[in-house]
């Protein structure tokens, strides 16, 4: 069962800023492509059972990272009338406008397609961010935008790749002395401390994992190139030799049917937008919606 996070005002324990390449993230994304991967949409499937714990029909839901989430039809079956938007970074904003495919699929569905640094705050009741938070350089700058975008009482519901994923690849960088394999992924602790820091409320984290098989090297290759890219500051430099890559397919660990098999940590993590507290002060100000919001929550039922 999910161990709720107990609230803390204390700051994130791990570091805000992750070491993560810009030009790196900047070329992964263009060769991102039309379709979110098979794991992304295995995730949502699985974060969308959780989805009844949402009492409250939505009527806006913004789908953060959309294109890459691959949940649009599942939110959809969730929420049949509400208005679902998807959100995007700026940079895949302007990749995408230069395929008029994937623009035509959205404006089909009526829905309107939003960069992440420009979404109306107090907008949704509902954002879902499925597989996109484990890519972010600033993780609590992402949950404030989220938080800033809910309405009071709105609900954020999340999953990532946490620490153990690809522990098997990892493992073989550092026997050879590669260099790292990767950027680390955070803890799901830590991703709840960051939650409470940014103002959300009775966050619950929890974990799977997963083992993915493959008989076949280049299939495997492909598929995890699909899932994103080594964005490491200090990863190797130059282009790696298929000499190589057949010394890192030889030194992966196989099963005793000979299939190479890779552990994936999912983590997920939902909490809701309480409405806002004001702390005892000879002075305090407090937003005339804040203070609506205040008034709203504060009256008897029936009322």
């Amino acid at each position: 069962m999910p161990d709720p996070i107990a609230p803390t005002a204390a700051a994130p324990t791990s570091p805000r800023l992750r070491d993560l390449d810009p030009v790196a993230w900047a070329a992964s994304c263009r060769r991102w492509g039309p379709t979110a991967p098979w794991l992304h949409e295995e995730v949502g499937r699985r974060m969308a059972s959780r989805l009844d714990i949402v009492k409250t029909r939505p009527a806006r839901i913004l789908d953060w990272w959309a294109a890459r989430g691959g949940s649009h039809e599942l939110l959809r079956r969730h929420a049949p009338t509400a208005r679902l938007q998807a959100v995007e970074t700026p940079a895949v904003l302007h990749r995408r406008a230069q395929s008029t495919a994937w623009w035509q699929r959205w404006w089909a569905r009526r829905d309107a397609v939003l960069a992440d640094d420009a979404v109306p705050p107090r907008s949704a009741q509902l954002l879902w961010a499925n597989m996109m938070l484990h890519w972010a350089a600033d993780p609590v700058e992402v949950m404030q935008r989220w938080h800033e975008a809910l309405d009071i009482d709105g609900f954020v519901m999340f999953s990532c790749f946490g620490p153990d994923t690809l522990r098997e690849v990892r493992a073989v960088f550092q026997r050879m002395d590669w260099g790292p394999a990767g950027v680390d992924f955070i803890d799901m602790h830590d991703l709840g401390d960051m939650l409470v820091h940014v103002g959300f409320a009775d966050p619950v984290m929890d974990m799977e994992t997963l083992t993915l098989t493959w008989d076949d090297g280049q299939r495997m290759l492909a598929e995890l190139r699909s899932l994103g890219r080594n964005l490491h500051p200090q990863r190797f430099a130059g282009l790696r030799t298929p000499r190589w890559r057949e010394r890192w397919l030889s030194e992966l660990p196989r099963s005793h049917d000979g299939r190479w098999s890779l552990t994936f940590e999912i983590v997920y993590g939902h909490a809701f937008k309480p409405a806002p507290s004001v702390k005892m002060a000879p002075q305090a100000r407090v937003s005339l919606d804040d203070m609506r919001a205040m008034v709203r929550r504060s009256r008897p039922a029936g009322r």
